[in-house]
């Protein structure tokens, strides 16, 4: 049997794993499009995701568990789509932000499942409803920019 702190360690790192993939998505999506406002957000989202690793790793780290110190096999066969994705596009802004919408949908799904667990401590809950509040705003602001491509 699990002790708590390896639960809520286990949950975190699944959690700072796909922040990772999140940062690596968002630097290769600025790489792949010549929109330079796109190129400016997509690198802004990079580094909000490099942030929020930061405070999951310290979250991870007050209890006593390891932090993951990288991204997924998933993530990266994800960024290699996105370069494939946008080589063949006629449009590779609007296939990024297609890209970056399912991936921002599915990290609301992660956080939501991550946040039902009651026994997550306060400190952790507010860090993670923070993150997953930017990421739906950041949601609807790809939304918006989708629409104006």
């Amino acid at each position: 049997m699990t002790t708590y702190t390896e639960q809520v360690g286990t949950k975190l790192n699944n959690l700072l794993e796909k922040t990772y993939d999140a940062e690596k998505g968002y630097k290769k999506a600025a790489e792949n499009t010549d929109h330079n406002a796109l190129k400016t957000y997509f690198n802004k989202r990079s580094k909000e995701r490099y942030d929020f690793g930061h405070e999951l790793k310290t979250e991870i780290a007050k209890f006593g568990e390891e932090p993951e110190k990288g991204g997924s096999l998933t993530g990266s066969m994800h960024r290699a789509w996105m370069d494939t994705k946008a080589f063949f596009s006629a449009d590779d802004a609007e296939s990024m932000l297609e890209e970056s919408i399912r991936g921002e949908k599915a990290a609301v799904e992660e956080y939501e499942n991550v946040l039902q667990d009651t026994t997550l401590p306060s400190s952790t809950a507010t860090v993670l409803l923070k993150q997953m509040n930017n990421i739906k705003s950041d949601l609807n602001t790809i939304k918006f920019l989708e629409d104006i491509s």
